[in-house]
């Protein structure tokens, strides 16, 4: 009897809370919303390439469940701008409820034609409103995007089967299909200028007996999965020069993502490689910034070469999600180069090679991940699925250079020994700031002996380099650096006689190591 009154009681109890609530009552909006901000900023897009997702948060935040009669952009259905009210795609909306205290969240997008614009001398600033009811209760927020017009390089797509262009390349004297998207540069495209920025799209191919010439101040982006391949018999050549602003660096080459937004201004691995491929020749590079790719330079083949394959000065490579650079048997010379934060290692040069670096940083302060190799790597083989391929290295010097990061130890030297087929592993290291400390005994053959003045010279070991700020890739010395005045003076000369920023290196004192002179920060 009691279970059946409980049951009773809770019933009417339920029923009478029941029959006292009200449907919701929505009243028309006042014009008293608050926004998460005034204007939103879709930062700068390139011409028919889309936007991120921007974010506008709308409150409510009187007593009462109101409705916005309209939510719109100013320029209609012909806006370049979309929008999603609350989960509803278009560019109109009727009747937004929103509870009281309560919000809501607008997204915005956009993809802009540059050509649909009035005359823009290459970038245009377009601009709409989102309005938030009429009349007197109007309230608007509003939209800024910054086009910039370029130029387009891109493989063919078959409008029937939708297949993608891929190129064919020389692979030992064979004409090989790839199935690598992209196509070959033609004539009236083997400048790049400072003009107009470029994007592209695929893999841009340099052709046999040509060279790709990237003037100073150029700006070249690369879509996911792109890069530049400079094909056998071919060159590149970046000829960047010296930026009085450091900040915009208006003389140098920069290569980067096709993002412009600032979110991805630092993200690694955004798109391929600059790929030197076997038999390319003559490579040369000035003044060039290398940012967000997965790795920076990949450099195939000619380690015997008079003149190194690829000759990289004054130049950064950053945020690199897998190499800085990337050396496969082949020939690099180095100077006044600074590489840092790099998901394996900065430099790698494997499978043999030449390699002469002078007055460098070879940096690794990667944060994003675990990583398995060291700032810097030297082997002489690679694995194969059939075998194990083992080649000469026959130079690999480091003079007034400074190898450091935040893992320890930051220099390998992986010597892969095979009586029946000996070959050379040489290398010095001279002058430089290293990170290397084995607590445990676990590197204990003779390429470690540091004692041994025919592999190491006066170097310095796990002093700290005193870098102004490693995260943002500023790796200039300050004044209490290990670096400081550790150099040899007979490594200046020519390219070295200045830092990368160009001040001058004192012979005596001796000069500082690394790529930068030390400043008092």
């Amino acid at each position: 009897m009691k279970h059946f009154i409980y049951a009773f009681v809770t019933f009417a109890l339920l029923a009478t809370l029941s029959s006292c609530r009200k449907d919701l009552e929505f009243s028309p909006s006042t014009g008293n919303l608050e926004f998460s901000k005034d204007t939103v900023y879709l930062d700068t897009v390139f011409t028919n390439i889309g936007s991120s997702t921007y974010t506008l948060k709308v409150y409510n935040r009187s007593s009462d469940d109101i409705s916005i009669p309209t939510i719109r952009l100013a320029r209609g259905e012909d806006s370049e701008y979309r929008l999603n009210v609350d989960g509803m795609p278009g560019k109109s909306f009727q009747n937004v409820e929103i509870l009281a205290k309560d919000s809501m969240f607008v997204f915005i997008e956009t993809t802009i034609d540059i050509d649909n614009l009035p005359n823009i001398d290459g970038e245009f600033l377009y601009t709409d409103k989102i309005e938030f009811d009429s009349g007197a209760n109007s309230q608007d927020v509003d939209l800024v995007t910054l086009v910039k017009d370029a130029v387009f390089i891109y493989p063919d797509r078959d409008n029937t089967t939708g297949i993608i262009e891929t190129l064919t390349l020389n692979i030992g004297g064979e004409q090989v299909e790839t199935d690598i998207q992209g196509r070959y540069l033609m004539s009236d495209e083997f400048t790049f200028t400072n003009e107009r920025p470029y994007v592209i799209y695929g893999y841009a191919a340099v052709p046999n007996g040509e060279i790709l010439t990237v003037e100073a101040g150029a700006r070249v982006h690369f879509h996911a999965n792109s890069g530049i391949l400079v094909s056998e018999g071919a060159s590149l050549q970046v000829n960047g020069d010296y930026s009085d602003d450091q900040e915009l660096l208006e003389n140098e080459v920069i290569f980067e993502g096709d993002r412009l937004e600032p979110a991805f201004s630092d993200v690694p691995g955004q798109w391929g490689t600059i790929w030197l491929f076997e038999g390319s020749v003559n490579n040369i590079i000035n003044y060039a910034t290398i940012k967000n790719a997965g790795v920076g330079i990949l450099s195939d083949g000619e380690p015997d070469e008079t003149n190194a394959k690829l000759t990289i000065t004054n130049s950064q490579i950053y945020n690199s999600s897998n190499f800085g650079i990337l050396g496969r048997n082949t020939s690099i010379t180095g100077e006044n180069v600074v590489i840092n934060n790099s998901g394996q290692s900065s430099f790698a040069g494997t499978l043999g090679g030449k390699y002469n670096f002078t007055h460098c940083t070879i940096a690794n302060y990667w944060r994003n991940s675990f990583r398995q190799f060291p700032a810097l790597l030297l082997n002489n083989f690679t694995e194969t699925p059939e075998a194990t391929i083992i080649a000469d290295l026959t130079e690999a010097n480091f003079n007034n250079c400074i190898i450091y990061g935040n893992d320890n130890p930051e220099l390998i030297l992986d010597e892969l020994n095979d009586n029946s087929n000996p070959v050379l592993f040489e290398f010095k290291f001279t002058n430089c700031l290293i990170r290397f400390s084995d607590p445990n005994n676990n590197f204990t053959d003779d390429n470690y002996d540091f004692d041994n003045t025919a592999l190491y010279e006066a170097n310095i070991f796990n002093e700290d380099p005193d870098f102004m700020d490693t995260e943002n890739n500023k790796l200039i010395i300050g004044e209490n650096s290990g670096a400081v005045e550790i150099g040899n003076p007979i490594f200046v000369n020519g390219t070295t006689q200045f830092d990368i920023l160009r001040e001058p290196r004192p012979t005596s004192p001796n000069p500082d190591s690394g790529a930068y002179q030390h400043i008092m920060f």
